[in-house]
């Protein structure tokens, strides 16, 4: 409001009073159970600047205006890009207040209010902003009580979360009661209950903060207060997924995770809930153009080549039989099938080498293609077309064992039973071509069968062969930089084969076939993420509803735990192995190294990449103790 509006405000006119000469106010911009905040600028400096006031009426309550500016006090210490900075906490006259930043944007409720919920990629970043805030404030021993909307502060100009008013709710009392501090809407069960609270409680709060910023609706609404905080006590908080939001799963996951009803079902730290919002929002990174085009098109043998392949096929068996006879056709027919995928396939991987992209980038982009795929197929289950699906199944198998059982007794028959028996082979098979060729159609409404098979294709060994010959077939001419997201052993690897090839032939041959052992390493990498947020996802997944009630189960998450870090710190291994070769291959060509230590390093690589393999050799042997849900596997897809 302008100026003049505020003029009779007693408050404003006393408070400005107050600061003339350290602060000049000019006007009030939020008020609330916590007080009143007003945008000012501090004169020395020439800066703005937020001030947030202690309502009055407190502040004449020693025990309340002395535990205020305790708390004030401890957050202040706080220094975090994802944390509004205080510059001040004082004192004058009967006012008490503190001095902070001042964010130019808007807080996360306005922003939903005015245009809607966030987008999953969107809200998945600021919600790693605020979990980084909220990690990095535990450290300190600071729990914020009341993580909100209100309090989370979005960047006008950059879109970064700001997390405000750590520890001050507590300190005012801001709640239901004297014992209570925080929002309804938000608190945690054991809040609520009045018991004592850890970083835990924050991060239910968040979990609420970020269903209602994903959705635009509260985990739990009522009229009644009361009515809320007693369902919060009796109910487990409902899925993310059940507003009919459009929200990836792992997203989902993660915010049904914090609304655990029990502490111990939580994350056990903002830190880990912040590195799993991170693998999210990787998963769900848009992929470049080239990629996203290999993926869905260019990459498979399915458009109107493929036809005109075939076309050519069969009309040039014909010609070869006219001329040569029928065991010649059939001789050229077994190439033709022979070359012309081959043909495809380093066509295909010569053109993502001049694109810049290698075939260790292809995994990750299948990756992010099945994800998706799996997402858009899950919306419509369709009980009916499972039905039917299962029905068509079953006769296909029956048509098409019923045709490969009858052809071959069908050649030992006499020309008479022949006559007979050919009309009952071609029916089985027409019925065995119709209903498998239905049933992979009705499949493919809840399945990207393509994506799958292409993903099987391009990412086992047809994929490497192709891109090995492609290689050849371009020689030494360096690889275009790709415009691209990459793991980081992605980029590495690619940085340590491009620095191997343009070493002299002589230096090449004395480091043996390192370019096998650098794909090998990035192969083991992207196993191990995989397997390292498989085995995030089973942990999260034991740890929803109840606390575990058995000693049994303790022992299987612990036993998960375990594996977990194992796997991480040999992921953290073979990227060091990668570095270590990229660093030597650097000082090889600075002159700063010699052949022979760099042959250590390799062999330290190798060293890695053996106990890499022997972990991989021993899931096999240890998944039937730790039960581990069927889809976690250390194989690459």
């Amino acid at each position: 409001m302008p100026p003049a509006a505020l003029a009779p405000d007693p408050l404003f006119v006393a408070f400005q009073t107050a600061l003339a000469g350290r602060y000049s106010i000019d006007r009030e911009i939020g008020r609330g159970g916590m007080g009143v905040v007003y945008l000012a600028r501090e004169v020395m400096l020439d800066r703005a600047v937020a001030i947030k006031l202690l309502p009055p009426a407190m502040a004449t309550q020693p025990a309340l205006r002395d535990r205020f500016l305790r708390e004030a006090q401890l957050a202040a210490k706080l220094s975090h890009p994802h944390i509004v900075p205080i510059h001040s906490v004082d004192t004058i006259d009967d006012f008490v207040f503190f001095v902070m930043a001042y964010v130019e944007g808007e807080t996360l409720a306005q922003r939903v209010q005015s245009r809607g919920p966030l987008p999953a990629r969107e809200g998945a970043r600021v919600l790693r902003e605020v979990a980084w805030a909220l990690g990095y404030a535990h450290a300190q021993q600071v729990v914020h009580r009341d993580v909100k909307p209100d309090n989370i502060l979005l960047e006008a100009n950059t879109g970064r979360a700001l997390v405000a008013d750590f520890g001050i709710a507590a300190a005012t009392g801001d709640a239901i009661s004297d014992q209570i501090a925080g929002t309804p809407d938000f608190m945690s069960p054991e809040q609520i209950l009045g018991a004592d609270i850890d970083a835990r409680s924050d991060l239910y709060s968040l979990g609420a903060t970020a269903f209602y910023a994903l959705s635009g609706a509260l985990p739990f609404s009522d009229a009644n207060t009361s009515d809320v905080l007693a369902r919060r006590l009796t109910t487990s908080a409902p899925s993310l997924d059940t507003t009919g939001t459009r929200v990836p799963r792992k997203l989902t996951q993660l915010v049904d995770w914090c609304l655990a009803t029990h502490p111990a079902d939580r994350p056990a730290s903002a830190q880990l809930l912040a590195d799993q919002l991170g693998v999210a929002i990787e998963q769900r990174r848009e992929l470049p153009v080239a990629l996203r085009a290999f993926v869905k098109r260019n990459g498979r043998t399915d458009g109107a080549g493929t036809m005109l392949t075939l076309v050519g096929t069969v009309v040039g068996a014909g010609v070869v039989a006219a001329v040569a006879g029928p065991a010649q056709a059939l001789a050229a027919t077994a190439i033709s099938a022979l070359v012309a995928p081959a043909a495809f396939g380093v066509l295909s991987a010569r053109r993502m080498l001049d694109l810049g992209f290698t075939h260790q980038d292809l995994w990750p982009a299948f990756d992010v293609e099945r994800e998706s795929s799996r997402e858009e197929h899950a919306v419509h289950p369709g009980r009916l077309r499972r039905v039917f699906e299962r029905v068509l199944r079953h006769v296909a198998r029956v048509s098409s064992a019923t045709t490969a059982a009858v052809i071959p007794a069908l050649a030992l028959a006499t020309p008479m039973e022949q006559l007979y028996a050919v009309p009952l082979v071609l029916l089985c098979l027409a019925v065995a071509i119709s209903s498998v060729f239905g049933y992979l159609v009705v499949l493919q409404l809840r399945r990207d069968v393509d994506v799958e098979f292409w993903s099987r294709v391009w990412t086992g060994r047809f994929g490497a062969w192709s891109f090995a010959l492609a290689r050849k077939w371009r020689g030494r001419a360096p690889v275009a930089p790709a415009m691209t997201h990459r793991a980081t052993e992605l980029s590495l690897g690619l940085a340590a084969e491009q620095l191997f090839d343009s070493l002299p032939k002589a230096s090449r041959e004395s480091l043996g076939d390192l370019p096998a052992l650098i794909e090998r390493l990035q192969r083991d990498a992207h196993v191990l993420r995989t397997r390292f947020d498989a085995l995030q996802q089973a942990l999260h997944g034991s740890g929803q509803g109840a606390a575990a009630s058995s000693h049994a189960e303790s022992s299987h998450q612990q036993a998960l735990a375990e594996e977990r870090d194992m796997v991480q710190a040999r992921l953290r291994e073979t990227v060091s192995a990668l570095e270590n070769i990229r660093l030597g291959l650097l000082r090889l060509h600075a002159g700063s190294l010699s052949l022979g230590s760099l042959t250590t390093h390799i062999a330290l690589a190798v060293d890695v990449s053996e106990n890499v393999d022997r972990l991989i050799q021993a899931h096999d042997d240890v998944e039937h103790l730790l039960r581990l849900p069927q889809q976690i596997s250390l194989t690459p897809a």
